[in-house]
């Protein structure tokens, strides 16, 4: 956190990041050089490119020069003009100052128009020439969403990924080893420990290894310490010798009683176990036999209490038993991993040398920190050009299909058309490198690709994404905008999100479509923030403690709402780490099956089928500065709408309907609610 810390620096003292970016008087009297100005984005660079003769940039703006304009000499008419590297236009007179992502034609930007230069002014064509007469009108996109809120989130100036363009062989490669480790773990599994791999298990190996990886693939773990995975081995060890499940009925609670007994028996039995061990767990197993033998009967209870018993007997033993194997399970599934992102590093690294690209490069360090407005994740190297890509328009949907030699069928993936519009306009907003489109179906492809081999869902036909990529409803986002300021989401992805800007699991294949990278790697110095991690209890404990440092370092107005799951009778890390936080303002909890969260596979399912009901609880934290806490404090009033925002449509639909069916019986008391007049009633 150094170098948000440091930051403060560069700016004039006593004087905070948001009234810098925010108050016009301060950039319109602000003489110094290392100052913060009204932020722009810095737009993608493309080396090798060829270039006119520069004369030094020393009088341009330096987000002019982050935008690709250079100022060069021509030979031909013996005077400067202006180019700019990224979209090949030239101007004679200097460009004007505007920010491309509210304004990315420079129509609302101050100063009066330019006029063209007499000499020659037919030889170089200016954007305001062509714009004469009143601005376009904006295309707002409806839907459960809203893509027009602007951020309020301050950042400092961050260097461009390293990570290479996504493209649809490399994809296709990653979607094929992925699913071949799959099946190796399902396999392991099943012949070592004789049990079925736990559900979405992978998945969730997947979210906990990105917590600590430092590798090169963006989705395979590749670099890890320590390699053995807890939350792998966790899951394994839950589900030896059985799978506990809770039982509907008193004879499932019995035979899953004796199924457990058997299992535990079996285990200690073909595995080499100490003797002290085999002697136990058998004793104890035989006299679950005899109890269940002589007893008749039992109740509920009965079962599950003799079933808790067994399992403080034998559980150390049989943890003893089987730790060794398990262990070299999870080590064998992360060196596969490594191996197979090697790989794919190898190919894709082909493939650029292919096209006359060379591997990326540490860019250097920006000489300024500068405070800026957030901007999407950029990358240092070009993009190759995407092959063939096939869509085809089916009634409310699009099907978009990749096709390569080495596959032996299309790689067919589907959208939804509401949903392929917000990408449009996603990558209308945050795409710099594309203005034509050439490359969007591409990357809609990759994107798809992506997120459908990271849920482990290989067929295409499963829906188990519903508790990793579920999101809030409108309702409560359209509170959370209008009580509390929030304009960013700390987890979402292209498919799911809210707003326009948000952290994501991806920084390559989400980037196009406003994703400002992992939350974990993003250090924010202003705004208000939303934070729904997935159920992984590292993910969990890794952003509260992200969340404490932020809080902890900036001096700025400082926000998060987070909505973790209601954990009763929990003793989880993260459960002590909520309680004991110096920065929780309040804490709500909503009742389960009270309300609902959109489907995490919302982009592809009919609208009847989007909304469902949540069992589980869900807490609401506030975690804010004293600055945020001034700012966007949790009053009573504003945690009452977020309470009603979270009843489901249905309810407040029944509700206004019964309210009007009492306004209409108190403006007509002639008129009962049963539709029947009261003179027709008879004695």
């Amino acid at each position: 956190m150094n170098d948000i810390g440091g930051s403060n620096n560069i700016a004039v003292p006593g004087t905070s990041a948001w009234d810098q970016l925010t108050t016009p008087a301060y950039s319109q009297n602000n003489n110094d050089a290392n100052a913060s100005v009204t932020p722009t984005t810095p737009t993608k660079t493309t080396p090798n490119e060829p270039a006119p003769i520069f004369s030094g940039n020393e009088e341009l703006h330096p987000d002019l020069v982050l935008q690709g304009w250079r100022k060069c000499w021509s030979k031909r008419e013996n005077r400067h003009y202006f180019w700019n590297k990224s979209s090949g236009e030239s101007l004679w007179e200097m460009p004007r100052h505007f920010d491309p992502l509210t304004d990315p034609l420079g129509i609302c930007s101050g100063g009066t128009p330019q006029t063209p230069s007499p000499h020659n002014a037919a030889l170089k064509r200016r954007p305001s020439e062509e714009t004469q007469g009143p601005p376009m009108k904006r295309f707002i996109l409806a839907g459960p969403w809203d893509l027009e809120v602007c951020s309020n989130v301050i950042i400092v100036e961050r260097p461009p990924t390293l990570f290479p363009h996504p493209y649809p062989e490399v994809e296709a490669m990653r979607a094929a080893y992925t699913i071949r480790l799959i099946k190796t773990y399902e396999d392991l599994c099943s012949r070592r420990e004789n049990i079925k791999a736990p559900r979405e298990s992978f998945m969730r190996w997947l979210m906990e290894r990105k917590v600590i990886d430092r590798g090169f693939d963006p989705l395979l773990p590749s670099h890890c310490h320590p390699e053995i995975s807890p939350s792998m081995y966790r899951e394994i060890m839950n589900d030896i010798p059985l799978k506990i499940v809770k039982p509907k009925f008193t004879g499932d609670a019995r035979k899953q009683l004796s199924k457990y007994a058997e299992a535990a028996k079996n285990l200690i039995e073909i595995r080499s176990a100490p003797a002290e061990s085999k002697k136990v767990v058998k004793w104890n197993a035989e006299e679950t036999f005899q109890w269940l033998r002589r007893t008749v009967g039992a109740s509920y209870e009965d079962f599950q209490d003799r079933l808790a018993h067994l399992k403080r007997q034998c559980e150390p033993h049989l943890v003893a038993t089987v730790k060794g194997s398990v262990e070299q399970l999870c080590s064998k599934i992360y060196h596969l991993s490594a191996e197979h992102a090697r790989k794919i590093r190898e190919r894709h690294m082909q493939l650029l040398k292919e096209n006359g690209i060379p591997p990326p490069q540490p860019p250097p360090a920006p000489p300024i920190l500068r405070k800026v407005w957030c901007y999407p994740i950029q990358f240092v190297i070009p993009p190759l050009r995407m092959p063939v890509i096939e869509y085809i328009h089916e009634r409310d949907h699009m099907v978009i299909k990749y096709s390569h030699a080495s596959m032996p069928q299309p790689d067919t993936q589907y959208i939804n058309l509401t949903h392929l519009q917000k990408l449009e306009q996603l990558y209308r907003y945050n795409c710099y490198d594309d203005k034509k489109f050439d490359l969007f179906i591409g990357r809609v492809w990759c994107l798809l690709r992506r997120y459908q081999t990271f849920l482990g869902n290989i067929t295409g036909s499963t829906t188990e994404a519903e508790l990793t990529q579920s999101a809030l409803p409108v309702s409560v986002f359209e509170c959370l905008h209008r009580h509390f300021g929030v304009s960013f989401e700390c987890f979402a992805s292209p498919l799911n999100s809210y707003f326009r800007q948000y952290c994501s699991a991806f920084s390559d294949t989400d980037s196009y479509f406003g994703s400002r990278g992992p939350f974990l790697e993003f250090k924010p110095l202003s705004g208000s923030f939303q934070a729904n991690p997935p159920m992984c209890e590292e993910i969990i404990d890794a952003t509260l403690q992200h969340i404490e440092r932020l809080l902890a370092d900036s001096q700025e107005p400082l926000s998060f709402i987070v909505f973790l799951p209601e954990m009763k009778e929990s003793n989880l890390p993260f459960m002590s780490r909520v309680e004991e936080s110096h920065f929780k303002r309040k804490l709500v909890v909503v009742p389960g099956m009270v309300h609902e969260y959109r489907h995490g596979y919302q982009h592809v399912l009919p609208k009847s089928e989007i909304y469902m009901k949540n069992i589980h609880g869900t807490m609401v934290v506030w975690l804010q500065n004293n600055e945020g806490f001034s700012r966007w404090g949790p009053t009573e009033s504003r945690v009452e709408a977020l309470l009603e925002a979270f009843r489901p449509v249905r309810d407040k639909e029944r509700d206004k309907a019964q309210q009007d069916a009492a306004n209409a019986t108190i403006l007509n008391p002639a008129t009962e609610p049963t539709g029947r007049s009261s003179s027709s009633t008879t004695d």
